[in-house]
């Protein structure tokens, strides 16, 4: 796309913009700072790479589109490819999972160590990328259908012992790049049918996290993630979202809202305002649910608009760490991420040019009309032209480029993998 068209219609969209009281140059200075965690399964179908069996604990990734990374080499490659085509500077959220062994060998995870991370960091570095942590309960041969919340104290034990070593690999992170890593800990544990012992398994939970956040970390953050059920555990889900805010208000912990892990008609907006008066930051995985939590490719529709939106309108950028969460197998992969995180920006985009003063004076004046009438202009309001601007002061693709650039790199290189 010519650079003179994409400044001359982001000329006349900022005059736009200020007609209605809005600084467009103080939105995208806003954005530019926004940081996504990128999740780094959406290129090998959450395998990692400590063995190559099938999924367990409650995942499952659908389509077998060719060309899925192998080793941590071609992860590594697609990450730096994917990051190339987004704007702005951001992280890279790994699983236990995906440990680098070619150095020390390999070890269960109970045995996990920041040396088996090295490689991890020193790559993340030498890219410009922040680091975050996600403890991983599934995949594993004691991923049995309870792990924290077992009544096996060898089992509980196992994954208490990892999830702390998890916590010690996120310190060491945080550390090395002067900015804390987030730990996020998610279980499957649940129950395929109707279970007698709800009481019991999620008062094993809260002992097993009590053990686990006994020690205090200066270069980490704790996240702990509900879900509604998982696949063969569709009955009863122990770390529910009810358990998990009360014991993170409790605790002080981050509440981790995946706008999968809800029933569908559920608003996750809606849960930001009351969680950021109760627990100090709002960790967020956003993937697009199609009737259950599918983790579809995250686009510009309603509930990511709504999510973004009330984000900014709660005043907490600051306070809100968007991390991505989605891993779709049915089409390219690497096109799957970079569709997903430049909509999510484009939806923070739009929150951050919404006329907000002037809506807030109209609804504080008891005047709803004019709020409902601001808000649907607002939909139609030129924000691409801004965002195309965006895109282009960053050096990545402008518009429909980067399908081009995709494509390249599909024929070039992972049409190649087999």
């Amino acid at each position: 796309m010519k650079k003179e068209l994409i400044e001359k219609a982001y000329e006349l969209a900022k005059e736009r913009y200020a007609a209605i009281g809005v600084d467009v140059e103080a939105a995208l200075e806003k954005l530019q700072k926004v940081q996504l965690s990128l999740h780094c399964w959406q290129a090998d179908d959450v395998t990692g790479f400590e063995n190559a069996g099938a999924l367990t604990g409650g995942i499952q990734t659908t389509g077998n589109y060719p060309g899925k990374a192998r080793n941590i080499e071609e992860l590594r490659a697609d990450i730096e490819k994917v990051t190339s085509m987004l704007p702005g500077k951001h992280r890279l959220s790994l699983h236990a999972s995906y440990a680098d062994f070619s150095e020390t060998g390999a070890v269960d995870r109970d045995q996990l160590e920041p040396k088996h991370f090295e490689s991890w960091m020193q790559w993340a570095e030498k890219n410009g990328m922040k680091l975050d942590f996600n403890s991983t309960s599934f995949s594993n041969p004691k991923s049995e259908d309870l792990t924290l919340a077992s009544p096996k104290e060898d089992i509980r034990k196992f994954w208490v012992e990892h999830t702390k070593r998890c916590r010690a690999i996120a310190e060491e992170m945080g550390r090395r790049q002067g900015d804390p890593a987030i730990l996020n800990v998610w279980v499957h544990d649940g129950s395929k049918d109707i279970t007698v012992n709800r009481m019991e398994y999620r008062a094993i939970l809260k002992k097993s996290l009590d053990e686990i956040f006994e020690k205090k970390y200066d270069n980490m953050k704790d996240c702990v993630e509900s879900k509604v059920f998982g696949i063969g555990l569709e009955s009863y889900t122990v770390g529910s979202n009810d358990f998990y805010i009360a014991y993170a208000a409790q605790n002080g912990k981050i509440v981790t809202l995946d706008t999968g892990h809800f029933h569908p008609t559920e608003s996750i907006a809606d849960k930001m305002s009351s969680l950021l008066l109760f627990t100090p930051e709002v960790m967020l995985h956003v993937s697009r649910p199609v009737r259950w939590d599918s983790d579809h490719v995250t686009i510009i529709n309603d509930e990511t608009l709504d999510l973004t939106k009330e984000i900014v309108r709660c005043d907490a950028i600051d306070r809100v760490h968007i991390g991505l969460d989605y891993f779709d197998a049915s089409i390219n992969r690497i096109g799957a991420y970079v569709i997903g995180a430049r909509a999510t920006q484009k939806c923070l985009l739009q929150a951050l040019l919404e006329p907000l003063k002037t809506l807030r004076e109209y609804e504080a004046n008891g005047q709803g009309f004019e709020r409902l009438a601001l808000l649907e202009e607002c939909k139609a309001l030129p924000w691409n032209a801004v965002w195309d601007m965006f895109c282009l002061r960053n050096g990545v693709a402008v518009g429909e480029e980067f399908i081009a650039e995709i494509q390249q790199y599909e024929k070039d290189v992972t049409s190649k993998r087999q």
